[in-house]
């Protein structure tokens, strides 16, 4: 029986550039051809796969200035070059941000989490992509940098798809900046994995819940990744739960839970019935989590 053989690659180029301006040059002048190599852990695994042929690995990582985070005028700001062991221990992303330190701390194993890099996270914009529901309910804006300038862009307009994003060839992500928790508000992000929390997410699930003094839930945003399409806003389950009361009936939380099962839509394959399935009880449990801390806060 004929072994089979692997598809040739083509040889790549490899750049290291030590600045934005250098970056976005050599964008621009290899366009379409060119990939930026950050922490490379979607990148090379896609190259040696052969699921991507550049003709130029333009590697960012020696670049100062991507890999802060910071307070800038009361907003999160975290350069494209953090990694996701950063953010799961950065004492500012946990108080300002925990879903997305969360997050962090459930991309694959620890060796994975200190090279791979916010920046690659966003515009490989995988399906399971943990990062990014805990990014959109903090109302990400991106900063996009090229030899023509720079453009801002929120994340939810910037995401097109499972591994589709709105970033231009010529354009290299900069800085993430991220709204932060307010003062009677909670977060959380969770998953369901198929063998543990370090695998890719089957669903993974980011809610934030802002209450009024009077116990009155005041702003929600709930976004989910997993499936077959890029991480989204659920506006419906939002919807369902916004001017409730946090000591309602916990069967509350049982709707919104419904309601994402349906936003998981019709599809007949085993993996949709299954999110289908677990969605609703990872709802409660996340729910409960920030009314208990929301609540534990204002006693």
């Amino acid at each position: 029986m004929p072994r089979h053989r692997p598809r040739a690659r083509q040889t790549v180029r490899f750049c290291r550039v030590r600045s934005v301006a250098e970056a976005v040059d050599e964008l621009s002048r290899w366009g379409t051809e060119g990939r930026i190599l950050a922490g490379g852990t979607d990148v090379m695994p896609q190259y040696l796969r052969g699921e991507q042929s550049p003709a130029v690995l333009i590697d960012i990582s020696g670049i100062d200035g991507l890999g802060g985070i910071s307070d800038v005028g009361g907003v999160t700001s975290i350069g494209a070059l953090v990694t996701m062991r950063r953010l799961a221990t950065a004492s500012l992303i946990a108080l300002r941000h925990p879903a997305l330190s969360q997050a962090a701390a459930a991309v694959g194993a620890w060796q994975t989490q200190t090279v791979a890099t916010l920046g690659g996270n966003i515009c490989t914009a995988a399906a399971t992509a943990d990062t990014l529901p805990a990014l959109l309910i903090a109302d990400a804006q991106l900063t996009l940098v090229s030899k023509s300038g720079r453009r801002r862009i929120g994340l939810e307009d910037f995401l097109a798809g499972s591994g589709a994003t709105a970033l231009r060839p010529t354009e290299l992500l900069r800085a993430v900046e991220l709204e932060p928790l307010g003062e009677r508000s909670s977060e959380g992000y969770l998953k369901v994995a198929r063998r543990s929390a370090m695998d890719l997410a089957v669903v993974g699930l980011a809610l934030r819940l802002d209450v009024a003094p009077s116990g009155v839930i005041d702003g929600v945003r709930i976004a989910m990744c997993g499936g077959d399409q890029s991480a989204h806003r659920v506006s419906a389950a939002e919807s369902a739960l916004l001017g409730t009361r946090l000591s309602d009936d916990p069967g509350a939380f049982g709707e919104v839970g419904a309601v994402l099962a349906d936003a998981v839509g019709s599809a007949a394959l085993p993996e949709a019935q299954y999110r289908r399935r677990v969605l609703p009880g990872l709802f409660d449990r996340l729910a409960r989590r920030c009314a208990g801390e929301i609540a534990g806060a204002g006693a």
